[in-house]
């Protein structure tokens, strides 16, 4: 039986580039929440042709994307692409940009584990190789680790539950965003998609933890938060991230925070150096980011590192603990993320990752 012709709304992507969104950086004007959303359905959907979908992605660039946009894309994908699957914790939800690292250690793993170990639970999430950069993330420290990241989301959430760190897969729980990888490769430069992939939340966390490289961005995704009608969050942190990560930039470092019913997104600032940070980006750079972030991972995890590297896993711990609310302070993360790893606790938690 032949399946019947989906039927969308009056705004094909041509016309949206015509008479909306196509003019130019100055002079371009923002959808609504309607036209957004129906531009996204169809692109789901694989109705426009690949030079539309690709002059829309661009102009989209080109003119910025507002909140209320974000917010109509990522509450389409919520409904028409991504499989939630919830654990019985209430994770920390780890929105680091798919695409990835490529020059620095990716501690988000380490972190993660060490919060888990100290009662935080914590979700990440990524694809393989997501364009533009197709860089190491989560995926590929935890394949060079020996932790299964081919998942189910429901084999997520369970492992979320079993280890209190869970990884969820992009192409299991997000498949119409997998669906357009072909099409975001021949770009050649970031899309929205890149930005809203990120606020996929397949555990259903009530915290979003993220990062940015600029604070306007920072406050845009708060709002974006706001303004989402599947985005049920209470919290939203978001801290100034090395190669725009969720790994905390060494130094002056901007954090914003947003939380549910209030109008305003706080900013505050943070000298990394006055929790046990003083050094410089550089420091924690590697060559090979995906091997040298496991065996920095194992290393810290195991107690045998007491150096720039164990000192950035710690704080990141610590600012998940934090964004939970499971600690009162920063300094109180920090002394909590380092008793967990003398104690072995965190080291305890890889090996039930390997064996999950």
């Amino acid at each position: 039986m032949a399946q019947a012709t989906r039927e969308y709304g009056e705004w094909p992507l041509k016309r949206l580039m015509t008479e909306v969104v196509g003019s130019g950086h100055k002079s371009a004007a923002d959808m609504d929440r309607g036209q957004a959303r129906e531009a996204f359905q169809r692109i789901l959907g694989g109705e426009p042709d690949p030079t539309t979908l690709g002059a829309f992605w661009l102009a989209n660039r080109w003119k910025r994307n507002n909140p209320e946009e974000l917010a109509a894309y990522t509450d389409v994908m919520r409904e028409e692409s991504v499989v939630t699957a919830e654990p019985d914790a209430d994770p920390v939800d780890c929105g680091a940009n798919y695409d990835g690292k490529g020059r620095s250690a990716i501690f988000g793993v380490a972190a993660g584990v060490v919060a888990a170990a100290a009662g935080t639970p914590v979700v990440a999430h990524s694809g393989d190789r997501v364009p533009t950069q197709k860089q190491d993330a989560y995926k590929h420290v935890l394949d060079e680790l020996g932790v299964r990241t081919e998942l189910s989301p429901e084999e997520s959430a369970d492992m979320v539950d079993e280890t209190g760190f869970g990884f969820y897969y992009q192409p299991a729980f997000n498949p119409g965003i997998d669906e357009l990888f072909d099409r975001r490769d021949q770009m050649g430069v970031r899309t929205f998609v890149n930005t809203v992939e990120t606020f996929a939340n397949p555990a259903n966390a009530d915290v979003h933890l993220g990062s940015f490289y600029h604070l306007a961005f920072a406050k845009k995704t708060c709002n974006t938060f706001a303004a989402s009608e599947e985005l049920d969050v209470d919290k939203v942190v978001m801290f100034q991230g090395m190669e725009g990560y969720d790994d905390i930039r060494p130094g002056y470092t901007k954090v914003a925070e947003w939380h549910d019913g209030d109008d305003a997104v706080d900013d505050y600032e943070i000298e990394t150096a006055e929790f046990g940070m003083d050094f410089e980006g550089e420091d924690l750079g590697v060559d090979d980011v995906a091997a040298e972030s496991a065996a920095i991972t194992e290393a810290v995890l195991a107690g045998e590192r007491d150096d720039q590297f164990a000192d950035a896993v710690a704080l990141n711990a610590a600012f998940r603990m934090y964004a939970r609310d499971d600690v009162d302070s920063l300094d109180d993360g920090l002394e909590l993320a380092r008793e967990t790893i003398a104690s072995g606790d965190a080291a305890a938690v890889l090996e039930d990752l390997r064996a999950f």
